[in-house]
């Protein structure tokens, strides 16, 4: 079971699909989103969840008070517990998120963006080619001050960021996952911390 972690909506029961996603761990979620408050990376924040999911995360940005989340989730049964998930989130008083039933690419490809914080989650059959892609495509849609989390297994080969315009600002491995912190690569007002910490 996931519930939301804080905010407006703590405490409310997420569905999550049967098969076909890879969770975030609430150890994960709950790290990664201690270090986003503590970064003011969240607040009036335009999220953007790709790989969504159960939409675990972009929701857990608008109860905690994110101005608006685009959810994306190209599978039908995932998109449509996505959409419940929104349903609860926003019942108890947060933004009601925009929950798009797409292909991560396609979706971006037709987005207008800007976004703040983009949450991406690929699942693990994902190869490094289509990563990268996808990572491109997003870049014309993010911020000039936008943060990117990128999520995947500690054994997998780690983002290109370079190709897509961005550089890494954070590393950190919990367990058997790894997240990647990126942002624009013209920001240029944040030193570099790459240094991998397990926990």
């Amino acid at each position: 079971m996931t519930r939301i972690i804080a905010g407006q909506a703590r405490g409310a029961r997420l569905d999550v699909p049967s098969a076909g996603t890879r969770p975030t761990s609430d150890r994960v979620r709950e790290s990664l989103f201690g270090a986003l408050d503590s970064a003011d990376a969240i607040v009036g924040a335009r999220v953007l969840d790709l790989y969504a999911g159960s939409g675990a995360l972009g929701l857990e940005t608008l109860s905690r008070g994110a101005s608006a989340a685009d959810l994306v989730e190209q599978g039908r049964a995932a998109a449509e517990i996505v959409r419940r998930n929104a349903a609860t989130v926003a019942k108890a008083g947060a933004p009601a998120a925009r929950v798009h039933q797409s292909a991560v690419r396609a979706l971006l490809q037709r987005a207008t963006g800007p976004y703040d914080l983009v949450f991406s989650d690929p699942p693990y059959d994902l190869d490094d080619a289509a990563m990268t892609a996808d990572l491109v495509a997003l870049a014309p849609l993010l911020a000039h001050d936008a943060l990117v989390v990128i999520e995947r297994a500690r054994r997998s080969t780690p983002p290109d960021l370079a190709t897509a315009g961005l550089v890494l600002v954070r590393e950190r491995n919990y367990g058997d996952t790894t997240l990647w912190w990126a942002e624009p690569a013209d920001r240029g007002d944040l030193q570099p911390d790459a240094e991998s910490q397990s926990r």
